[in-house]
């Protein structure tokens, strides 16, 4: 999966490890700059010509946060594939990330070789997302999926309604892709959360619920009114297509 043309960006105020890192990544081939601070990562992000493939974004910098320039990035229509480094890596952190944009997480202190293995599968997931021959699509996948007068293009990363087109961020397409697999069925949060999210721990379950209601802002006329991902009151959704 790496590559010298993949360029990945850390986002790491403590310089021995943002060092630990940039060589570490440097010996896996990928082509790697580093910055210090929040403004400076939106700076790179934005810069012409700057085009990265991930970013390793750390949650406590100063000035603005990591969940602050996930934030931002989303705001902007820029949908970098984002690995987010939290010091505390409980659930309610891992959540926040995630609804602010976040596409996976890693709790510190990590081990090099599990950081190295969630950024490959980041890459792939992304890989997994890019147009292919037909021929080469598994069987149990669908590049795009119809209903309402809605499609969400899995390969282009875009849903696209009567009166609006969004671009979804690898975690939005990965939630969705599991209610398409899943449509019809009950589906609980803690299901949601251990199978989309990879959160297996005991947890608040509202981050999931404030999800979903903004996906009802993608897919649904009236979000206040479901008609396709609909409440199952103390179980948790069901999307009926």
């Amino acid at each position: 999966m790496s590559s010298k043309s993949t360029r990945i960006l850390i986002v790491e105020d403590e310089t021995h490890l943002a060092q630990g890192l940039f060589f570490n990544l440097q010996a896996e081939g990928f082509d790697v700059e580093i910055a210090g601070d929040g403004e400076s990562a939106l700076s790179a992000l934005s810069a012409n010509g700057a085009a990265f493939d991930a970013v390793l974004l750390d949650v406590m910098l100063p000035g603005k946060d990591g969940f602050a320039v996930a934030t931002e990035l989303r705001e902007q229509q820029n949908f970098v594939p984002i690995l987010m480094l939290t010091a505390r890596g409980r659930p309610e952190d891992v959540l926040k990330g995630f609804a602010a944009g976040a596409d996976d997480y890693l709790a510190k202190p990590f081990d090099l070789s599990i950081l190295m293995a969630r950024l490959h599968g980041l890459l792939r997931r992304m890989a997994w997302h890019a147009p292919v021959a037909p021929t080469e699509q598994r069987p149990d996948e669908v590049s795009k999926f119809e209903f309402g007068g809605r499609c969400i293009d899995f390969e282009s990363l875009e849903l696209t309604g009567p009166e609006k087109r969004v671009h979804l961020t690898l975690m939005e397409a990965d939630f969705l892709r599991y209610l398409v697999r899943n449509q019809g069925r009950i589906i609980s949060r803690k299901e949601l959360l251990e199978q989309v999210w990879r959160v297996r721990e005991d947890t608040d379950t509202r981050a999931i619920d404030n999800f979903v209601v903004r996906l009802r802002r993608y897919i649904e006329d009236d979000p206040t009114n479901p008609t396709y991902l609909k409440t199952v009151r103390g179980v948790g959704y069901r999307f009926v297509p």
